[in-house]
């Protein structure tokens, strides 16, 4: 395809719908390096930051989510959609799309109805095993509908759902470096079976809090520990580490920019049950327990979780069960390699290794 080609692109919100959302883009560049590009969020959420850091223009409307309990805030929700939908139809009519893209997030509602109520091309992506309420509204609108989990189908109209995976970082995607290199990176013993503890780019307070009261247990004479705590455990992590026997066999950090380096050093995950974190776990074939969010949306991290679970690919501990249960299953896959290669074997099942080519592949099949 040769013509110009203008493209809107919305989700926002959290890193599961924004990260999604530029690797899209960078996906459509790489097919069209003169296509035009516009994203469009909510403002004075992070996609507002996240996006032009990597290297695009973003326009904000006046949007947030309904509140689920009676909350004053909730008065002003009918003038943001009024608001939000009068600014979407100026931006479509101004930058005249051949298609509108949204990856979740209160912002891509309005966009994408304005959208295709004009008959533009419209295309969501469900990257959940639940769809949030947004896309849930939006299926039965949009054109097509790409999911990563089978489950999420009976939310859509069968006639528009394709099944893509969820598009990650493509230096996850196509982990190029050794366990050795990153073993060197964090300064640990290759001998050593390693865990890496990761809690979302904010950490994980519950998840930090169970591994501090544990530490000594965790790691034992032939574990050893990379602890990213995000920055508000970040002091208790250290603190906690200072006090051991074994510090010199953990490594905390605040936060990990070399996550390709984490994951390849890594023998066992912990991790939060993002759809993101899921897909990148996936991705590079590591064995995981995931802790569910509780308090997300539909409770949809448990759900990813345990489509991972069922298909005996991963382990799932609750939050409140932290206490009893994280060390004895860290233990299980720690101590028995057997364990985690099953695991690994069947995580084949959920690969989407060509997620992102897939999704801009529907993107131009529409505009064609």
């Amino acid at each position: 395809m040769h013509k110009a080609v203008n493209i809107l692109v919305s989700g926002g919100g959290t890193g599961g719908h924004i990260f999604p959302a530029i690797a899209i883009a960078n996906g459509i560049k790489a097919q069209i390096p003169d296509a035009r590009i516009l994203f469009v969020g909510a403002k004075s959420k992070m996609e507002m930051e996240k996006v032009p850091q990597a290297g695009y223009e973003i326009e904000g409307l006046w949007i947030s989510g309904l509140q689920r309990k009676l909350d004053l805030r909730n008065l002003s929700f009918p003038f943001k959609v009024l608001s939000s939908l009068w600014k979407a139809k100026k931006i479509i009519k101004k930058f005249r799309p051949h298609a509108v893209i949204g990856t979740g997030g209160y912002a891509s509602g309005p966009l994408l109805y304005a959208a295709a109520t004009k008959n533009i091309p419209t295309l969501i992506l469900e990257q959940n095993s639940y769809p949030g309420i947004t896309n849930k509204l939006l299926g039965k609108k949009v054109d097509k509908v790409c999911v990563a989990y089978d489950t999420v189908k009976k939310y859509f109209p069968e006639e528009k759902i394709v099944t893509t995976g969820s598009p990650i970082r493509e230096m996850i995607n196509h982990l190029n470096v050794t366990r050795e290199e990153g073993i060197r990176h964090f300064g640990l013993d290759p001998e050593k079976t390693t865990l890496l503890v990761i809690g979302g780019s904010q950490g994980a307070q519950k998840i930090n809090d169970a591994i501090a009261s544990k530490l000594d247990e965790i790691v034992g004479s032939n574990r050893q520990l990379i602890w990213q705590t995000g920055k508000f455990s970040f002091n208790m992590a250290k603190e906690a580490v200072e006090k051991s026997a074994i510090k010199d066999f953990i490594e905390v950090v605040e936060f990990i920019l070399r996550m390709d380096l984490a994951y390849a050093a890594a023998d066992l995950i912990i991790s939060r049950a993002g759809a993101i974190a899921i897909a990148e776990i996936v991705a590079v074939d590591k064995p995981a327990i995931f802790v569910p969010l509780p308090s997300a949306a539909e409770d949809h991290q448990t759900k990813n979780a345990l489509a991972l679970v069922h298909g005996k690919a991963a382990l799932m501990v609750p939050e409140h069960a932290l206490k009893e249960k994280l060390l004895p299953e860290i233990t299980k896959l720690m101590d028995y390699k057997s364990n985690r290669l099953v695991m690994v074997q069947n995580l084949k099942r959920f690969k989407h290794p060509d997620a992102t080519k897939n999704i801009v592949h529907e993107i131009m099949d529409m505009i064609k």
